[in-house]
């Protein structure tokens, strides 16, 4: 067999976050495309035209930020290679031509669906496993060549109503013909990209004029935190080489980038993404009748009739001179204003789990809100000016969990998306019609003509109600995006394996896990016929497997070269899932036994990966890695930087990147739409803060199994197992952008996640999956001057396992205020905690943990001391804090306490990096879950209260606080600390409690590493494990639970989420209370 290897440059090209021209061919050939740079390959890498070493090696943060030259709306022809192609890997390819896909010149008419389809169905199925229920779209099998972006299609359409044919997450589905939307003659602009200030007034007649803009720094609201540590990306704000600001093709795409400005901008400030929350998401409403200007004709609301019987609510119109009234008649729910003195007042924890504040909008307004679990903000009432924000100490900024399963998703189908000509925000419930046929956008004000096909309600059967069309009644809405939202035909779902086979990991035995999950959930990996899948092995060498039609058996391919890697016979090692199950299976079932005899000690992860990526780069997909130990030869070899005995000593930790092969990778895999998993499952240091940076920019994700092994720590395997099915199994979203547009005034500058910032806001998610949060930090830029609301709108398009194009919108809307008070009023104590953990990550990196901890103490004493001296009418002695903030001290101080910035020997160095890594990634409510574990009392758990989740009763014990005081040896209790549960037995507690729930006949014969309850056939036992179960399943992990005694080893670490005791190196909840009264009034 002749192999030729690839030339060196494949690697060596600069990762701009290019991604497929529309010139590429209709079908997937396993040729790499040729990557189109914006700058001359140099051999080297090079990001952004002068970003600065220092920030590739930081963990988080600095490189966040890509900056670009600009380049042309597309317009409907193939865009032109202009840099260098690397060769082809086979000879056998070396003279297949790239043929372009056919495309429409402008004005051309592309094909169009000529029936509307409404269809109803269940949600019960997670979105991406959704059969073809369109019967004009086809596009499972094979690929569409994409359209042009122009061009006028309006056939008259029939009308056409079925019933889905069952699977769909859909609850209302709507196909429509018409017309793409038409070229738009003037600049798209970005909503709010960081780099410029945001439209002038409203436009009175044309289009608005565009101003180039002077970047501002995005500085962060002038507060102690805010000062240390949310600027802490440095200088990423450099410009690009040519001095101009680079849009990617998909900008042109999902609109509102940078459209093709036709002055030079400068680039971003330094950007980044966070969390949001998770649980069930209650039914949408189901309408919502629009604003109207002052002035403008009301239209009133008739009863509109949804299928599954839920009415319309009848309204009044609302305008925004009616807002005003509404909004003032309004109760202040003063409550949240109350001064608490907090050194008094110590029972202020909640019994219930803490629920987001509600804004102070009119009832039929907030009705349409989206779900906090999505979207929310720290401020519930924005602040109208800057200057006021400063005031406050407070952070402004937004934590979303865009793609979190949602049981009910109205998805619509038309050929016709309507969205702002000016600066592309989508129609939602928060815009205004001032008639029929013209509606306001709610973020930059311009006016904008309802097309003709919007003028149709699917759901009434009634014409001339545009305000009542489902787009404008949800405020969480799916979009089946048509062709021109498609750089290429839809990508495949694609899977690659790539196993650490070194006798280390062998010998943890984790490869019999994971070969038999994967085994068990082979037909449950998203996708459909086009899903292909892979696997790579390596230790010192790496090892492919051909899985060819024809073989009687997998057939291994060793490449001993792991300087040059090249790739032997690409095309069999990527193979149709279904068309060769059976070798796959067989290769499953063989591979744990393959290297049980191997010495071979050595591990070249970095060359197994850049393998991965070579083979994965003509398609794009996900790589799952298993990892075991440091990475030892080849590139991205690494060396211990773990010194227990100075694990204490805040200054010497290595929190940032040894090298920055990892990244560089990240953003190759990136440009390609290729996403990294990384799995580590490691008994010893495995320098996570270098490894990690493969998913971080590539969107991947982090799972750390510390100590793994199959026999000396079997509770390990479970976990494993749990959250290896789930991660098999979940809704997976490839090739995605996701923007953030908010309303002219407020201004985006940092980002806080796992992704790549391709250009200003545009976020690169090769992989989107709903277990995923990010978070935005805000300014605001320009007075909110005259403006009662201001409104947030988060687009991720994106295609599903099937095949599908789609955008899902989540759109938020909230007041604005002029008083201190009030900005106080609306304070989200937990959103601001999560905010605050993100840039206290970043703080870290940048800086070191002591400014970390140091910038979250300041953060309280600042936004105290500040209520303090202009809130209070009258001074009192004591801690004053208003109501909404009472929380603040503890959350903070439970940040301290936690990992990821706790001080004293305890934390591992990759324990510690991990944290880290969840802070950045978790959706806000399992963040403060881990930040402050719920602990309830179990030996007593009764039916009063209880909920009842699918035939099951759920008790629902208060929670308490976290000190022992609260404990009692007469009983149990339980700790949620989020990935990990403790049942603490008290030594006096009730034998009824220890025979009937933990199945043994006293305290004594508890075995010292018990980890599961039995399941018995009593009332308590059945309760126990129903609330035990049903806190499991909110979360996507698996958290394990131990159950001790008070000589149990792990007593300690359960003493340790005591957040309001005092610790070797922590203060009690009281002392760090009395420290920041005396710092509050110096």
């Amino acid at each position: 067999m002749q192999i030729q290897g690839p030339v060196q440059n494949q690697l060596m090209q600069p990762s701009d976050g290019q991604v497929y021209s529309p010139s590429i061919p209709g079908s997937y050939s396993q040729q790499p495309p040729a990557k189109i740079p914006s700058h001359p390959s140099s051999g080297q890498y090079n990001y952004s035209g002068s970003q600065n070493v220092s920030q590739l090696n930081s963990y988080q943060g600095p490189g966040q930020t890509l900056n670009r030259p600009p380049v042309a709306p597309f317009s409907g022809s193939p865009v032109q290679q202009t840099g260098p192609v690397p060769q082809v890997l086979l000879p056998a390819l070396q003279n297949s031509a790239v043929s372009s896909a056919p495309s429409f010149p402008p004005g051309a008419s592309p094909p169009v669906h000529s029936n509307w389809q409404y269809s109803q169905s269940p949600m019960s199925q997670p979105v991406g496993s959704q059969t073809s229920h369109l019967t004009h779209v086809t596009r499972t099998g094979s690929a569409q060549p994409p359209l042009s972006l122009s061009g006028d299609t309006n056939p008259p359409g029939s009308y056409q109503y079925a019933a889905s044919p069952g699977g769909p997450p859909i609850q209302n589905s709507y196909m429509k013909p018409g017309s793409v939307p038409p070229p738009v003659t003037q600049p798209l602009t970005p909503l709010h990209p960081p780099s410029r200030p945001p439209l002038g007034p409203p436009p009175v007649g044309g289009p608005p004029l565009i101003r180039p803009s002077a970047l501002t720094a995005g500085q962060p609201n002038a507060q102690s935190l805010l000062n240390s540590a949310a600027n802490q990306e440095g200088d990423a704000t450099s410009a690009a080489s040519d001095g101009s600001a680079v849009q990617n093709s998909y900008d042109a795409i999902e609109g509102g980038g940078l459209m093709a400005t036709p002055h030079p901008s400068p680039a971003p400030p330094n950007l980044k993404v966070n969390r949001s929350v998770g649980c069930g998401y209650p039914t949408l409403p189901p309408g919502y009748q629009n604003t109207s200007p002052p002035g403008a004709p009301g239209m009133q609301a008739s009863a509109l009739q949804y299928p599954d019987g839920s009415k319309h609510f009848h309204q009044p119109a609302l305008g925004t001179n009616h807002l005003t009234t509404a909004m003032g008649n309004l109760s202040l729910q003063q409550e949240g204003l109350r001064p608490v003195n907090l050194l008094q007042e110590r029972n202020i924890l909640p019994t219930t789990l803490l629920k987001a504040p509600v804004p102070n909008l009119h009832e039929d307004i907030q009705k349409l809100n989206c779900n906090p679990e999505l979207f929310r903000c720290t401020l519930t009432n924005i602040p109208q000016t800057q200057a006021l924000l400063n005031k406050a100490k407070l952070p402004l900024g937004l934590l979303l969990h865009p793609f979190k399963d949602l049981s009910q998703l109205p998805v619509v189908t038309s050929s016709t998306i309507v969205r702002c000509r000016s600066c592309r925000t989508y129609i939602n419930p928060f815009v205004s019609f001032l008639d029929q046929r013209r509606w306001k956008c709610n973020l930059c004000y311009r006016v904008n003509d309802v097309p003709e096909e919007f003028m149709y309600n699917p759901v009434t059967r009634v014409y001339g109600e545009p305000y009542k069309r489902p787009e404008v009644q949800n405020a969480t809405i799916e979009f089946m995006a048509p062709s021109e939202y498609m750089l290429r035909p839809p990508q495949p779902p694609v899977y690659l394996f790539v196993f650490d086979v070194s006798h280390n990991a062998i010998e943890t035995g984790y490869l019999n896990t994971v070969c038999q999950t994967l085994l068990d959930n082979l037909d449950l990996l998203p996708g459909n016929t086009r899903t292909k899948i892979g696997f790579i092995t390596f230790d010192s060498t790496i090892h492919f497997y051909s899985l060819q039609e024809g073989l009687s058996q997998p057939q291994m391919l060793i490449v001993s070269d792991i300087e040059d890697v090249f790739i032997p016979m690409p095309e069999n090692l990527l193979v149709n899932l279904n068309e060769n199950k059976e070798l796959i299976q067989d290769l499953l079932k063989s591979l744990p036994q393959l290297f049980t005899k191997s010495l071979e000690t050595q591990s070249a992860l970095g060359p197994a990966l850049q393998a991965a990526f070579k083979l994965m780069s003509p398609t794009g997909g996900r790589i799952s890695v298993f990892q075991t130990q440091l990475p030892s030869v080849g590139m991205g070899a690494l060396k211990s930087r773990e010194e227990p005995n100075q694990r204490a000593t805040a200054k010497d930790i290595h929190l940032t990147p040894s090298t920055d092969f990892y990244k560089k990778l990240a953003l190759d895999c990136s440009g390609q739409q290729v996403a990294v998993d990384l799995f580590l499952l490691s008994g010893q240091y495995s320098d996570l803060a270098s490894l990690g940076c493969i998913s971080r920019y590539s969107a991947g994700s982090v799972y750390y199994y510390q100590s793994y092994h199959q026999k000396h720590n079997p509770v390990q395997v479970e976990k494993l197992q749990k959250e290896l099915k789930r991660y098999l199994t979940r809704k997976i979203g490839f090739e995605a952008v996701m923007r953030i547009r908010c309303t002219k005034g407020l201004s985006i500058h940092t980002f806080h996640g796992n992704f790549f910032v391709r250009s200003t806001d545009l976020l690169s998610l090769p992989n989107v999956n709903p277990d995923a949060g990010y978070a935005v930090q805000m300014s605001v830029e320009e007075s909110l001057t005259d403006m009662q609301v201001v409104s947030f709108q988060s687009a991720l398009l994106y295609t599903s396992s099937k095949g599908e194009r789609r955008i899902r919108v989540h759109t938020m809307c909230l007041p604005v205020v002029t008083t201190l008070s009030d900005v106080y009023l609306g304070a989200d104590v937990q959103a601001i905690t999560g905010l605050l953990a993100n840039m206290a990550v970043d703080r870290s990196v940048s800086a070191t943990l002591s400014d970390a901890r140091d910038a979250l103490v300041n953060a309280v004493i600042d936004s105290l001391s500040a209520y303090r001296s202009s809130v209070l009418s009258i001074q009192q002695p004591g801690l004053m804090a208003p109501y909404s903030l009472r929380l603040f001290p503890l959350y903070v101080l439970a940040l301290l306490k936690q990992k990821a910035f706790q001080t004293g020997t305890n934390a591992r160095l990759d324990d510690r990096i991990f944290t880290m890594c969840q802070v950045k990634n978790q959706p806000l409510v399992y963040l403060m879950l881990m930040t402050h574990p719920s602990l309830y009392r179990v030996d007593n758990l009764t039916d009063e209260g209880a909920l009842n989740v699918n035939d099951r009763t759920i008790p629902q014990p208060p929670i308490l606080q976290l000190s022992v005081e609260k404990l009692s040896r007469d009983g149990a209790y339980l700790m949620d600390a989020g990935s990990v549960m403790f049942l603490w037995i008290g030594k006096n507690c009730g034998q009824s409690f220890i025979s009937q729930v933990l199945g043994v006949p006293n305290y004594g014969s508890i075995p010292q590493n018990m980890t599961h309850l039995p399941e018995l056939e009593t009332a308590e036992s059945i309760r126990t494990i129903a609330f035990i179960s049903w806190l499991r399943e909110q979360r996507p992990f698996f958290p394990i639970l131990y159950i001790i005694k008070d000589d149990s080893p792990l007593k300690p670490s359960f003493l340790q989420n005591m957040i309001e005791d005092r610790t070797e190196s922590a203060l009690s909840y009281y002392e760090f209370l009395l420290h920041i009264q005396q710092q509050v009034n110096k």
